[in-house]
Parts: C-alpha cells; structure tokens; sequence
C-alpha cells in the first residue's frame, strides 16, 4: 500500500469512527431520557436553609454543596453570606466569617466590589451562608446536590426530614436547579 492510499484510508476510518461515536452518544441519550431516571435536587426557592443538608446526609462530608449565581450576586463589601451578622471590623479573619469550614473565598476585584467563590472541597452543606445571603443579600447562594459525590439513594435521608419539602425528584437531562434560571 502507498502513501496516498494509507491516508485515505486512515481519514476514512476516522471519519467511520467519529460518525460511530456520535450516534452512540445520541442514541444513548435517548434511552436515558426515555428510560426516566431521576435524581434528587434542591429546589432554591424552597430551600429555608435549617442545616439538616450536612447532618442528614449519608455521605461524609454532604453531597450538598453551597453554589453561587454569579448573575444575581451584587459583589457587595458587605456580602451577608460571608461575613457573620453584627461584624464591626470587615477583615476576612476566621472570626468574621460565617462559613464554619472557610469554603467561601474572597477575592478583591474593583472599590467596592469583591468576588465570592465556593471551595466544594470545604463546604458541608450546613447553609448558614446561604441564609445570611438570603437575609442580607440577594440570595445568591444556594445549596444543590452534587450528583457525582450522590448516591442517588430511592428515599434520600435529607429528603425524609427536608421541613419545607424541598428536596425533590428531578428528570436526569435537567439535573440542577438553579436560582434565577428556571421559573418554578
């Protein structure tokens, strides 16, 4: 075999291979979603933040997690969530902050604007921060469930003792809810 005829072939079985490879992923995605699975997700709106997310959870630490709606967020110097109620002094020292584990990092970016991101490795799900953004801010902070560290449990230990009912079954193509996307 020359040359010219070993590139064509190789560009051929590629081309083979990729249109192969798309159509099992379309055809998967089709019996996923007509297969109906479900997973369990935190609906923001009803969320009232009671903390059972960190203790109720089988998972070690919480498989819910605190996220941030960067479009809803005001950046504000004086952010609810991250700073505890009544601080006199803003200083980022651990005893002004209301994240018991320290996840919420600040970052300066313009007078007077700061940028707030979740280091998931440290949440708990406890949600005091998001009670403090929703008291204080704008709310955007939120707790969602994070599939990959989920077992997807039939009857989720949160949702079992979940006071606002909001832990819920949601369809696996629309896994997370998330505050000021979605209507409810």
């Amino acid at each position: 075999m020359d040359r010219k005829k070993f590139i064509t072939n190789v560009g051929r079985y590629s081309i083979l291979g990729a249109l192969l490879f798309i159509t099992g992923q379309i055809f998967f995605k089709r019996r996923v979603s007509a297969s109906g699975q479900y997973v369990w997700q935190i609906d923001p709106m009803k969320c009232t933040q009671c903390g059972r997310c960190a203790t109720e959870c089988i998972k070690t630490p919480s498989a819910v997690k605190c996220v941030h709606a960067y479009d809803l967020c005001g950046y504000c110097d004086l952010c609810g969530g991250y700073f505890k109620p009544n601080t006199m002094d803003l200083n980022t020292g651990a005893e002004n902050q209301l994240c018991p584990t320290g996840a919420i990092q600040r970052k300066f970016v313009e007078e007077p604007f700061f940028e707030y991101a979740i280091d998931e490795k440290l949440c708990n799900g406890c949600g005091k921060c998001v009670k403090g953004c929703t008291s204080f801010g704008n709310g955007s902070l939120h707790l969602q469930i994070r599939h990959d560290l989920c077992d997807n449990c039939n009857q989720c230990a949160i949702a079992r003792v979940c006071p606002s009912d909001a832990i819920k079954r949601v369809p696996i193509e629309n896994p997370y809810l998330i505050k000021g996307a979605f209507t409810s």
